[in-house]
């Protein structure tokens, strides 16, 4: 059964196999402006390397702590990957604020699914099973957006309970509960 895990090294085999579907597709080309796109040009050349794959997984998990030095305008993010034993099925990043930035275009979660794992309801399952832990966080409704274009993904927030807000910047943006209390609170 596919989980949320923190980032490890177990899974390293099928993380570059999971980066190489994501290359094919074309992100981390220099006009990649996605968070994978970013991570692949920053960390890619590195991740074949047991230590260096180490060291990533170690960063992902400081990244969780408000006392990490963080890059500007990054805020704390809880990084999770999904996974069925050791194959790597996709990634979500929780983070605890919203920065103007993430107001606007990002949202609390985020999240992607491997191109060879894809219509086989695990972003739905990832986006549920992220919402307690949003709501552990005090937060109440979590934004959650898509583009406009990506009809799967706004089917993914739908699913799991997300209310239309509007469109910026090419995003549509949504409010997702993370309990049934506090539906109308957005924090």
């Amino acid at each position: 059964m596919p989980q949320l895990i923190a980032p490890t090294t177990r899974v390293q085999a099928s993380f570059l196999e999971a980066m190489a579907e994501l290359r094919a597709e074309g992100h981390g080309a220099p006009d990649d402006d996605t968070g994978v796109g970013r991570e692949i040009r920053r960390f890619g050349a590195e991740w074949d390397d047991p230590a260096a794959f180490a060291r990533y997984t170690g960063r992902l998990r400081s990244l969780t702590r408000e006392e990490t030095a963080r890059p500007l305008g990054l805020v704390p993010c809880t990084t999770l990957w999904y996974v069925e034993g050791d194959t790597f099925l996709g990634r979500l990043a929780l983070r605890h604020e919203l920065n103007d930035h993430l107001r606007e275009l990002g949202g609390h979660i985020g999240y992607y699914v491997r191109p060879t794992a894809r219509r086989r309801g695990h972003a739905t399952a990832m986006l549920r099973a992220a919402l307690p832990l949003a709501a552990g966080l005090g937060i109440g409704s979590a934004l959650v957006t898509c583009d406009t274009t990506n009809t799967a993904s706004r089917k993914v927030i739908e699913t799991c309970g997300g209310i239309f807000e509007d469109e910026r910047g090419g995003k549509l943006r949504y409010w997702v509960p993370t309990r049934a209390e506090h539906m109308s609170d957005r924090t």
